[in-house]
């Protein structure tokens, strides 16, 4: 296979006798002629044929000169081929994969996942999530950030309020990690800057078009900052890089799902909690749904960004370890960033002093022998810092314009699914 050309690089070939290898994305016999298009990974190309073709979802290597042809994909087709079979389905798809639209509901897709995403609508979300990664990791790596792989079993549930999965380690009860947090604050004493790409566990019982059992986290932490606004700034590239490396890496991607890719101001607008709640007419201690939506059409209107930071949430809406705002008593140095109507990063200014996590907890009235583990990293000296945590699927959902995140997700794990 070292002499196999991908079917986007045949029109660089023409005239040459060339080896394809793919899968039958469709059969078209006629009386004259037949047709195989061939789907590889990186596009589909046209067979001219004659005799009885191997049907749909075939394995097949092809070898045979490349041709101009107006009406084929990429303007030129395959002549006068050699034919082999691979390997053949044993069952027909659940449907025709061919078909421009897709012909089937949410349910049927995600039951057939491991066939169902050869689609080329299907896979293309998949196509931007893996885009979206790259440029994650391009842009902190080019800011002095070194990646980090953290356990996603631990020994206590007390992270967050939100439900955690329990399990049997070896006769001792533990957990599902449902983020990152404790273990990227201390590596920020071993490298200053670091981030995360990794999988996430919420045991939260929504049964919703948005919420996920696990998730990819998008997490970053970095010291020596002054406040969250720093977080933010080093924000705004992660997401302008997240966005470019998608431009360029999918690009195919985007044009077959119509994806419009947002702009990302040279500074991100930004408004305070506070400012949040009279535009609002709002006194709630957190933004409801309804709220962000309002929100992000009023920042489109006001400062043409579909891009909204809303800082200085209240302090009893923020976990334990989140910075209070010095100046605004009851008010913290965290943020959200809202995209297209909805929360879709999570972030702040934590503490950094062992005293101030001690009087954090005793505030909450939180006793703190379960956070010794955690807390060992404060007290051998830590400076400030601050991170964010970004949702892959939701990010991909409310890129493409998806209405459901399991379309953006290759096997959802929800309240209802646990297979494929």
């Amino acid at each position: 296979m070292i002499s196999r050309v991908m079917t986007a690089e045949l029109a660089e070939h023409a005239g040459q006798r060339v080896t394809i290898a793919g899968w039958v994305h469709r059969r078209r016999q006629l009386k004259s002629v037949s047709f195989l298009v061939v789907r590889d990974r990186t596009g589909l190309a046209q067979v001219v044929a004659g005799g009885d073709l191997p049907g749909e979802e075939n394995v097949v290597q092809i070898t045979g000169t490349v041709a101009a042809a107006s009406q084929a994909p990429g303007g030129v087709e395959l002549v006068k081929p050699e034919i082999e079979v691979l390997a053949e389905p044993g069952a027909p798809p659940p449907f025709d994969l061919y078909r421009p639209v897709v012909p089937a509901a949410l349910p049927t897709i995600l039951d057939h996942a491991p066939v169902a995403l050869r689609h080329p609508l299907l896979r293309a979300p998949l196509e931007i999530s893996a885009a979206s990664v790259a440029g994650f990791r391009e842009t902190l790596d080019r800011l002095g950030f070194i990646e980090i792989h953290t356990p996603k079993i631990v020994a206590s549930a007390t992270e967050s309020g939100a439900n955690v999965f329990g399990i049997d380690y070896f006769g001792r009860p533990a957990y599902l990690a449902q983020s990152p947090q404790f273990y990227k604050q201390a590596m920020v004493g071993v490298f200053e800057r670091v981030y995360e790409v990794g999988p996430v566990f919420r045991a939260e019982p929504h049964d919703t078009v948005r919420h996920l059992a696990q998730y990819t986290s998008l997490d970053a932490e970095l010291g020596f900052v002054a406040d969250h606004r720093d977080v933010m700034a080093v924000l705004r590239d992660v997401v302008a890089g997240m966005l470019e490396s998608v431009r360029h890496r999918a690009a195919s991607a985007v044009s077959s799902l119509g994806v419009a890719l947002p702009a990302v101001p040279a500074e991100i607008p930004a408004i305070h909690f506070t400012e949040a709640q009279r535009l609002t007419s709002s006194d709630e201690p957190d933004l409801a749904p309804a709220q962000e939506r309002w929100l992000s059409e009023w920042a489109v209107r006001e400062h043409g960004s579909e891009f909204l930071f809303v800082t200085g949430y209240p302090m009893a809406k923020r976990p334990f370890y989140t910075h209070p705002d010095p100046l605004r008593p009851g008010h913290s140095n965290g943020f959200d960033l809202l995209f297209r109507g909805l929360e879709l990063v999570t972030g702040g200014q934590r503490l950094h002093a062992y005293e101030d996590y001690l009087a954090a907890l005793g505030e909450r009235g939180e006793p703190v022998e379960p956070y010794e583990g955690y807390l060992q990293a404060f007290r051998y000296g830590m400076p400030p810092h601050g991170g964010f945590a970004l949702g892959l699927e939701r990010w991909t959902a409310r890129l493409t314009g998806a209405a459901n995140i399991r379309q953006t997700t290759a096997f959802p794990r929800d309240l209802h699914r646990l297979s494929p």
